[in-house]
C-alpha cells in the first residue's frame, strides 16, 4: 500500500506548458506516474509532447477531470495565480492537490488551506517537493531514481533533506515520502502524515524531519505519544541557526526559546522518538531499528 498516491492515481499538471511544468511532467512520466493531461487557461485543445507521449491540454481543471478521470493535480503556477489554480482544483473535487509553488502569499494559503479542509481534499504544500510512492507514482519534483519501494514512511519539511534521507536509505526503500513544505501555513502537517502512516500496512517505521520555527514538531510529539505505535526516528534541522533570523523556509524563524531545534528535540525524545544529530546518523538509527 501507500498513502494518498498510488498506481491508481491519475495526474493532471496545472501549468504543464510552462518551463517548470513541462520539465517535471517529463520526469513524472519517466518515473512511471500516470499523467493524463495538463491545464493551461487559454490553451485548451492543444497537446504537449513528452518523449513521444502526447498529452492533451485543457482550459480548466473541471474539463480535464471530466475528460480524463483525473483524481490528482500537481500545480506549477506562478505565485500570483496560485490561489485561483488551487481553488479551481479543489472545486473539481480531486482527491489530492499538490502545490509546488514557492512564494505564495500567506493570506492566500490560509484561505485555500481552509477551503481544502472544508471540501475534504488532501492538499500538500505550497512550497513543497510533493509526494512519491516509489514504484507506484510520483506527484511533484522528488527524484524518482534515488530509491525504491519499502517499509519506511517519510514526512519532511525540507525538500533537500527529503532527497538526502531517501538516498541514505535507498537500499531499504519507502512506502511513501512526503515533502510537506516549510511555509508558516501548509495544507498537510506532520500529524496528518503520521496518522496516515500509522494506518498504512506497508509502512513499518517512520522518519520525521523537522526544522526550526513554529511548534509543528512539538505538536507532532504530542500526537505520537497518544496515537502512534510504530517506531519513529526524527531529525530537526537548525541547531546552529542564530536567534531571530529566518533560515531557508519562511516558517523557519526562532524567537527566544520558542521554535528552537533543541526544544523540538527534547519534546520528541520525551515521547520515545529516536533522534539523530545529523541526517546520516538519523538514517543509521533507522537501520538499527529495522535490522535489530
Amino acid at each position: 500500500m501507500a498513502i494518498w498516491l498510488d498506481s491508481d492515481s491519475r495526474i493532471i499538471v496545472q501549468g504543464m506548458t510552462g518551463s517548470e511544468g513541462r520539465k517535471h511532467t517529463k520526469r513524472m512520466l519517466a518515473s512511471g506516474a500516470t499523467v493524463v493531461g495538463g491545464v493551461t487557461p487559454g490553451k485548451g485543445g492543444q497537446t504537449a509532447s513528452f518523449s513521444g507521449i502526447e498529452l492533451p491540454v485543457f482550459g480548466s481543471v473541471a474539463e480535464a477531470v471530466e475528460t480524463t478521470g483525473a483524481n490528482t493535480s500537481v500545480a506549477f503556477v506562478p505565485p500570483r495565480f496560485t490561489a485561483s489554480a488551487v481553488d479551481e482544483a479543489i472545486a473539481a473535487d480531486l482527491d489530492l492537490v499538490v502545490c509546488i509553488t514557492e512564494g505564495v502569499p500567506v493570506a492566500d494559503t490560509a484561505r485555500f488551506v481552509n477551503k481544502a479542509v472544508d471540501a475534504g481534499v488532501r492538499l500538500i504544500g505550497p512550497n513543497c517537493p510533493g509526494v512519491i510512492s516509489p514504484g507506484k507514482s510520483n506527484a511533484g519534483i522528488i527524484p524518482a531514481g534515488i530509491t525504491g519501494p519499502g517499509p519506511i514512511g517519510l514526512v519532511s519539511k525540507s525538500g533537500t533533506l527529503t532527497y538526502q534521507m531517501m538516498f541514505e536509505l535507498r537500499d531499504i526503500g519507502f512506502s511513501t515520502a512526503i515533502g510537506i513544505g516549510g511555509d508558516p501555513i501548509v495544507g498537510t502537517t506532520h500529524i496528518d502524515a503520521l496518522a496516515a502512516f500509522e494506518a498504512d500496512e506497508q509502512t513499518e517505521v517512520i522518519v520525521l524531519i523537522g526544522e526550526i520555527g513554529g511548534d509543528a514538531e512539538e505538536r507532532a510529539a504530542a500526537y505520537i505519544a497518544e496515537h502512534i505505535s510504530k517506531p519513529v526516528v526524527a531529525y530537526v534541522a537548525g541547531f546552529t541557526a542564530p536567534e531571530g533570523r529566518t533560515m531557508g523556509h519562511a516558517g523557519a524563524i526562532i524567537s527566544g526559546s520558542s521554535g528552537t531545534a533543541q526544544a523540538k528535540k527534547e519534546a520528541l525524545e520525551a515521547v520515545g522518538v529516536t533522534m539523530g544529530r545529523t541526517p546520516s546518523e538519523t538514517a543509521a538509527l533507522m537501520r538499527e531499528i529495522l535490522h535489530g
